[in-house]
């Protein structure tokens, strides 16, 4: 289970302005091996986490590089994962190194997206000069993938907008902290940003998540119903915040849990300027 919460304005009227606000919450197993966020080894282009879950190493749920590419995963909820389909987050990683445009990717990915287990895919390109343009594909959607007009949107663990309530109440949550942001500090914008994908209030009853998760146990699903998922094993370990200005400076920020402790949290922000 993930969320994604995004704004994007591709030409700013203001110059306090940002053309991109990304919030994300990453939700997995405690104790699944990963990298926390920063440059790629010898590619210091691109910017990520890393799994490092064996058989699935190298696949990342979320990274942007210099080049202005960005790309984001989240799983769809489904009652049987298929244990032999391949790693969702390659996806992201493929794209990430890849020379192709986002809407030419996802439209190859789409002929491939039998081979994976359910997900939804935002891809972008983010360019000063051609404007930035976002992607989107789910794999348990429309067979092919679209173009997005600037807006704010919200993904969770169903398709693009799907109006579960925790996806609505975030989203709203989101759009006040956004409408401030050009008065705001950058650093208490991110403060802001960061205390949305923390808050713990259980969206219930929720006829839609039900249904699509019918096959899981009651107690289990109402554990999946707030933005900020915390159970004992299994829930959100990464905050991550992208922004993104006028002159297309990057402000990445992840917070990310520490020792499959949830009292124990380290946040690392990087910062550069996308490649012309």
């Amino acid at each position: 289970m993930c969320i994604i919460f995004f704004k994007f304005d591709p030409r700013p009227v203001s110059k306090n302005a940002y053309r991109l606000i990304l919030a994300a919450n990453r939700d997995e197993f405690y104790n699944r091996p990963s990298k926390l966020a920063d440059f790629w080894g010898n590619n210091s282009e691109i910017l990520s986490g890393l799994d490092m879950e064996e058989g699935k190493a190298g696949g990342t749920w979320l990274g942007i590089s210099t080049r202005g590419k960005l790309g984001a995963l989240t799983n769809y909820l489904q009652p049987r994962q298929e244990p032999d389909a391949r790693g969702r987050g390659e996806l992201v990683s493929h794209f990430l190194t890849s020379d192709m445009d986002s809407l030419s990717y996802l439209k190859k990915v789409s002929t491939e997206g039998h081979l994976y287990n359910g997900f939804n895919i935002i891809a972008a390109d983010l360019s000063t000069a051609k404007g930035d343009v976002v992607c989107y594909y789910g794999n348990r959607g429309e067979p092919e993938p679209i173009v997005l007009t600037p807006g704010t949107y919200g993904l969770s663990n169903a398709l693009l907008e799907t109006p579960w309530k925790k996806l609505c109440f975030g989203k709203q949550l989101f759009m006040e902290v956004v409408e401030k942001s050009e008065a705001l500090p950058k650093d208490v914008l991110v403060t802001q940003l960061l205390d949305v994908l923390n808050n713990e209030e259980a969206q219930l009853p929720d006829p839609a998540i039900e249904d699509q998760g019918q096959e899981y146990v009651q107690p289990m699903l109402n554990k999946y119903a707030a933005v900020c998922v915390r159970c004992a094993t299994y829930g959100t370990r990464t905050n991550t915040i992208i922004l993104v200005d006028a002159n297309g400076h990057v402000t990445f920020t992840e917070r990310s849990m520490l020792d499959k402790d949830t009292s124990r949290w380290e946040t690392n922000t990087y910062e550069f300027t996308l490649q012309s």
